[in-house]
């Protein structure tokens, strides 16, 4: 067992989504620039992990450090993941992984992978099946909590690939440093 959950899609996701994006855009007005439900929960009728992503566009990530106080309030709890190029914050309940809120410079927002694959994916339903598809003989198969991504690295660089072919933009790593 890899302790990883694949579900049908929920349709409440995007409710939930709107709810959390409500909740950080009163408690931090003026901070952040954009905020989107990214992810596979984004994407309807894909199988996904039952964990809300989002994506927020801030000016400097400087910024969010000053405000922490606010996400706190949201139970927003900073998760160290050695990225440069972001903030994580993570909300659990009850010890189970609720939301990831990744937040990112409103200069890189754009050509972000995950707001480019999201929007792939929703255009694109056979990939998104194959994703799907993918993701649940990952966790079939047993795969480790801490290798599931890696077990999909191959398969999200072909899709995103395709998806900043078509937007005219060069192919980059999916998974930053």
């Amino acid at each position: 067992m890899s302790g990883i959950e694949i579900v049908d899609y929920d349709p409440r996701w995007p409710g939930m989504a709107a709810a959390a994006i409500a909740g950080l855009t009163a408690a931090l007005p003026e901070v952040f620039t954009a905020i989107e439900h990214i992810g596979s929960t984004a994407v309807p009728g894909l199988a996904a992990k039952p964990v809300i992503d989002l994506m927020a566009a801030v000016e400097h990530l400087e910024t969010v450090g000053q405000r922490e106080d606010a996400l706190l309030g949201l139970e927003f709890v900073r998760h160290l993941n050695g990225m440069t190029d972001r903030l994580l914050y993570i909300r659990t309940d009850n010890g189970r992984l609720t939301h990831n809120l990744h937040i990112v410079t409103l200069a890189s927002w754009p050509t972000r992978n995950q707001r480019i694959l999201r929007d792939y994916l929703r255009e694109h339903p056979a990939d998104a099946e194959r994703y799907a598809q993918l993701k649940r003989s990952i966790v079939a198969a047993g795969t480790h909590h801490g290798d599931y991504a890696a077990a999909k690295t191959d398969l999200i660089q072909e899709l995103t690939d395709n998806a900043r072919r078509e937007l005219g933009l060069p192919s980059v790593p999916v998974w930053e440093k």
